[in-house]
């Protein structure tokens, strides 16, 4: 039986209307790269949620997997690495990386990387708030990892009055820039709070550990989550009772 915390997935993203459609593509970019104030303000303090990632490979170099690795930048944190693969559809946001180089594989989908295959951790930074089908995508990282592997991962703290605040800010400058209202398009893209994304990992793994940027849990502005022991029998039950292969 699928847990009532799961019971939510797959979710279905509202429809951006057409002026926000016909902009898209360059503010992701710019945001991903931070070429305004403030996504050059706001990729200055996501450097916590990078180092977060990162901690475990300080000394040495794991195989890694990076879900949603948009513009290659948290390699910037992580000097050591054994083998590096990604998972990224959208390929204009690290075709022109320098850090291209170093990486192994390339997928569009986790559901493309062959379920053979073992990885000493699997990372991701601000990523897990867009993904809609969240529980498919943890259920299958739990069987890509090793056992003693850990999933790690970095999040806004969307749901919160903190996380709210601070994007009135970035509001303030999209509507300069575009003449529209920046909270459609983050209904649009961040489908998942905080709280949903902690239960989600909570079910899928035995041990998780949960760190904030902020005072506590809701005033915060970022999560990380570092999640060990895999549950591999509720992972394959979840993704059977699902009928996802």
């Amino acid at each position: 039986m699928i847990p009532q915390a799961l019971k939510n997935f797959p979710k279905k993203a509202i429809e951006l209307p057409e002026d926000f459609r016909n902009i898209y593509n360059t503010h992701y970019k710019k945001n991903r790269r931070g070429e305004t104030k403030t996504t050059s303000l706001s990729m200055k303090m996501e450097r916590w949620l990078h180092k977060k990632v990162a901690n475990d490979v300080k000394d040495e170099g794991k195989s890694t997997l990076e879900i949603g690795a948009g513009t290659l930048n948290q390699l910037n944190y992580e000097p050591k690495v054994d083998s590096y693969d990604i998972v990224e559809p959208f390929k204009e946001l690290y075709e022109n990386s320098p850090q291209l180089s170093r990486i192994g594989h390339i997928y569009n989908d986790i559901s493309d990387i062959d379920p053979k295959k073992r990885y000493q951790r699997i990372t991701s930074v601000a990523t897990f708030e867009h993904i809609l089908d969240l529980p498919a995508v943890v259920a299958k990282s739990v069987l890509l990892l090793r056992q003693n592997g850990s999933l790690r991962v970095s999040i806004p703290n969307e749901g919160t009055f903190m996380w709210k605040l601070g994007t009135m800010f970035t509001g303030a400058e999209f509507k300069k820039m575009y003449g529209l209202d920046y909270q459609i398009l983050l209904k649009h893209e961040h489908v998942n709070t905080a709280a949903e994304i902690e239960a989600v990992l909570k079910y899928f793994f035995k041990n998780t550990k949960t760190e904030v940027f902020g005072i506590n849990k809701r005033i915060a502005f970022y999560m990380y989550i570092c999640c060990k022991k895999p549950n591999i029998d509720k992972a394959k039950e979840y993704l059977k009772l699902r009928n996802i292969n």
